[in-house]
């Protein structure tokens, strides 16, 4: 046991003079910050700006030292700011703080590296400003992160596209985010570092075709290893006419869009000024106010047999609706009527079902205003169970209404707390917006919260027999926490059943 021991005593030495090295580091930052003049008053917010740009602060340092962090004046911490450089000096305004100013004669001088206080910033480019306070220089760094990101297309024919740029943080799954048709329009980001290892086959889609405007990945796999692989990603993309692009930096464009939200953007091999692709990108349809799922629903009914032995009759509305949906209700022997996105409740209810599914679907919820006419109509006749698009069906058929998400939900690791209980799901997502739990009426009630940021996940009518989750319970992809929701409406079509 003596060397348990002796280990535990070196990491114990260690601890302790990290502490020392820290704390006497503190200590000399507090002296040093004692030392320093108040910042210069800033000039009037009239002053002419001979450029402005949106960066990410990264701090400011004690020059040449990169421990030493400035900790007063307000100019500790991270974060969007706006920096302008005019024949005064510069000014960095952030939000509702007041605005913080170097007046051009404390600068020292400035460069573009790929650094910061020690910190390599991957593939961003940081401006550092060198800058005196009294007699002590400072360095500041800012996250040049608003430019215009060039990378590698792997699509062979000429494209220009645009839309809501939006990213996803599966490690798999890809081909699933291709043909789900939620992502009708959308550009998507993965999030993970190389995209189609086992490439594509006939049988994963959610949908029969790819549905997202653009693809963006950092590396695309150019050899698929799977015995299931029928076709590479490239040649997926390629045979459907989709532009996919690699080579850029994903972590920085989804850590962009987390900070600043999900904003509209461009693709193109060939408009290639930064200018004119901003023009490109500003001039897509908001997402507010956008009708996708005419462009995803389908024209004719159709039946599908159940796995097993008949147990129950299901009108699944087409809204866009993911395969996997109509497959894990066959499997609890239920025969499905797939109709189309505009079928009245008179028509649905004629099949005589035991209950109705509302799918999820693309675009601005508001705008389905059928189905919510139908849901409304619905309710209390047979049950109702909606995902992702119709739990917000659902949600203004009882009276609430929907709201845009900052930047969404859209990944396989979203943790979902059920009030009730307690209990958390790792959950499926793919929305950009909401219900909002303040415009919900007494009879209707939140079962279930986004763990993250507190984001309405379910709704439970307290009158009638309907609910709905936010998130894909079917996943495709993602983990099968949420199965049990299936086996839930099934029992509730059970007491419902004459």
């Amino acid at each position: 046991m003596s060397w348990a021991y002796g280990a535990l005593a070196v990491v114990a030495a260690g601890t302790v003079a990290t502490w020392l090295v820290l704390a006497a580091m503190r200590r000399t930052a507090r002296r040093q910050q004692a030392g320093l003049p108040p910042l210069p008053a800033c000039p009037p917010a009239g002053e002419p700006v001979l450029r402005a740009a949106g960066v990410r602060y990264l701090g400011t340092t004690y020059a040449p030292s990169p421990l030493r962090r400035f900790s007063g004046y307000g100019l500790l911490g991270r974060g969007i700011v706006e920096l302008a450089a005019g024949p005064l000096g510069l000014r960095v305004e952030s939000g509702p703080a007041a605005p913080w100013c170097v007046p051009l004669a404390n600068l020292r001088g400035a460069r573009v590296t790929s650094a910061h206080a020690g910190k390599m910033m991957g593939g961003e480019r940081v401006l550092v400003v060198d800058w005196r306070l009294g007699g002590t220089v400072l360095r500041s760094g800012f996250a040049l992160s608003d430019d215009a990101t060039a990378g590698q297309a792997f699509a062979s024919h000429p494209f220009t596209t645009a839309g809501e740029v939006v990213f996803n943080t599966a490690m798999s799954g890809y081909q699933e985010v291709l043909t789900d048709p939620s992502y009708r329009r959308q550009l998507v980001c993965m999030a993970a570092p190389e995209v189609g290892n086992y490439g594509v086959n006939d049988a994963d889609g959610e949908s029969d075709r790819i549905q997202v405007a653009a693809f963006l990945v950092r590396q695309a796999a150019r050899r698929p290893s799977s015995w299931r692989a029928q076709r590479s990603l490239a040649e997926e993309l390629e045979a459907a006419g989709v532009p996919g692009m690699e080579g850029i930096d994903t972590r920085r464009l989804v850590r962009h869009l987390r900070t600043r939200g999900a904003m509209r953007g461009a693709l193109s091999s060939e408009v290639l000024d930064a200018a004119e692709l901003r023009a490109v990108a500003q001039a897509a349809p908001d997402p507010n106010g956008l009708a996708l799922v005419d462009e995803v629903t389908r024209e004719q009914p159709l039946e599908l047999e159940p796995e097993g032995p008949e147990r129950f009759r299901v009108v699944l509305y087409d809204f866009g609706a993911k395969a996997n949906i109509a497959r894990r209700l066959r499997r609890l022997g239920a025969r499905v009527l797939l109709v189309p996105a505009g079928t009245p409740a008179e028509q649905a209810l004629a099949w005589r079902p035991d209950g109705v599914m509302l799918s999820n679907g693309p675009g601005d919820p508001a705008t389905v205003k059928e189905g919510v006419q139908a849901t409304a109509e619905l309710l209390g006749r047979v049950p109702v169970f909606g995902i992702c698009l119709g739990h917000q069906l659902l949600g203004q058929a009882v009276g609430g209404r929907t709201v845009r998400l900052p930047f969404g939900h859209r990944g396989v690791n979203q943790p979902v707390v059920e009030v009730a209980s307690g209990r958390v799901a790792v959950t499926s997502h793919n929305h950009g917006f909401a219900v909002d739990a303040a415009s919900l009426p007494p009879t209707v009630r939140v079962s279930h919260r986004n763990a993250n940021d507190g984001v309405v996940e379910g709704l439970e009518c307290l009158d009638i027999p309907a609910f709905s989750v936010q998130y894909h319970p079917e996943a495709a992809p993602g983990p099968h926490d949420a199965h049990p929701l299936f086996q839930r409406f099934a029992a509730m079509m059970e007491v419902s059943v004459p």
